[in-house]
């Protein structure tokens, strides 16, 4: 029987160029290939055909040969070596990884590993003044940044990386384990594919040198704890070229010591004298933005809260302020006078006559209990 035409196996035109048959190749060996096919029995010897058919047109000694003498021109042996098997996926696909990642083995290609550079994370304390209304700070970090002497090559000024011996470039090496080929990363050169002969002796054949430097960081109004502000490409620099990484910049907002924050809403203590939760009043109490005042309406209790609407943060995502929730403490009174205990002890006795009407809640609080031990 007659061997197919490896032009027409591939699908191509007799002057189809190199990537038009590469991409024809990988087309249909993503097509054919057994792995993929478990219950196609045909699939195996289509997938040799095409492979077959590429091994011979990607060599242009091999496709000067067979457009000129067909078949008879190939040499057989390396015909069939084409065709004897299919491999693992990556065999098949080695030119199409390598071209991705920039590996590989396909074509004797050498293998260059780029990495982009670390992310870097900084933790920023601030105050919730400097939170609530924006402000600039600067911060002095450490780093690895490209070695200027090398320029990142790590080899020493005048030298240059040389093919690693041990991989040949490739950056992998096949590692045997009975029936199985295990592809490893070249543990000499790292998986870059060159080694450094002669190191540089600034970064030591790193490429990095490790430096601090002072970065500028704008805080918009309304961050909150464990904000990040990203500063891009001020992270690690990369190896091999690769781009350098980010840097994050986390927000840690230090305690107050008037306010808590929640979400927008700030929330404070307000002491407020006996006599001033009793007889009612106004006082004084601090703002993001200066002192406010509140009534005290006569009776207030210990607990009560008073809002004052816009008085809180404006969040980053927000489109109106929080609120300022004061939250009132009365306050017992200590370091009493002799005169100060009388007027008490009078007001106590005086309170005592008719408790249910002067202390309300304290005689509810004890019918519960009377009601509790009765049961």
């Amino acid at each position: 029987m007659a061997k197919k035409d490896y032009y027409e196996i591939l699908g191509v035109s007799r002057d189809a160029s190199e990537d038009d048959l590469k991409k024809s190749y990988r087309k249909l060996a993503m097509k054919w290939h057994p792995d993929r096919n478990p219950d196609n029995p045909k699939a195996e010897e289509n997938f040799k055909e095409c492979k077959e058919a590429y091994e011979v047109l990607s060599d242009a000694q091999k496709r000067a040969a067979y457009d000129q003498f067909g078949h008879a021109g190939v040499n057989s042996s390396a015909a069939g070596g084409a065709g004897a098997g299919f491999g693992g996926f990556s065999d098949a696909f080695g030119d199409i990884f390598g071209d991705i990642f920039g590996g590989g083995n396909g074509g004797g290609r050498q293998r260059s590993t780029v990495y982009r550079g670390a992310d870097l994370r900084y933790n920023l304390e601030i105050t919730l003044e400097d939170a609530a209304r924006g402000s600039e700070t600067r911060i002095r970090i450490p780093a690895l940044e490209e070695c200027e002497t090398c320029d990142g090559s790590g080899a020493k000024p005048g030298t240059e990386p040389v093919t690693c011996t041990t991989c040949n470039g490739h950056g992998q090496v096949r590692v045997q384990q009975g029936f199985f080929s295990i592809q490893q990363t070249c543990q000499r050169c790292h998986g870059n594919g060159k080694m450094i002969a002669s190191p540089c002796g600034t970064c030591s054949g790193t490429g990095r040198i490790k430096k601090n430097k002072t970065l500028a960081v704008k805080i918009p109004a309304g961050v909150n704890e464990g904000d990040r502000i990203r500063l891009s490409g001020e992270g690690e620099a990369g190896t091999n070229g690769g781009p350098p990484g980010d840097l994050y910049v986390v927000m840690q907002i230090k305690p107050h010591n008037v306010f808590t924050r929640e979400q927008n809403d700030l929330h404070c203590e307000m002491p407020v004298s006996f006599t001033t939760a009793a007889l009612g009043g106004e006082i004084e109490i601090p703002t993001l933005d200066g002192y406010a005042k509140i009534k005290i309406p006569a009776e207030t209790q210990s607990g009560k809260v008073f809002r004052l609407r816009g008085k809180g943060i404006k969040g980053i995502r927000s489109t109106g302020y929080g609120d300022l929730l004061c939250h009132v403490v009365v306050e017992t009174p200590v370091n009493l006078t002799t005169r100060q205990r009388e007027l008490l002890q009078e007001f106590e006795m005086i309170s005592n006559k008719d408790t249910s009407r002067h202390n309300p809640r304290a005689q509810s609080w004890m019918d519960r209990v009377k009601s509790f031990f009765a049961e």
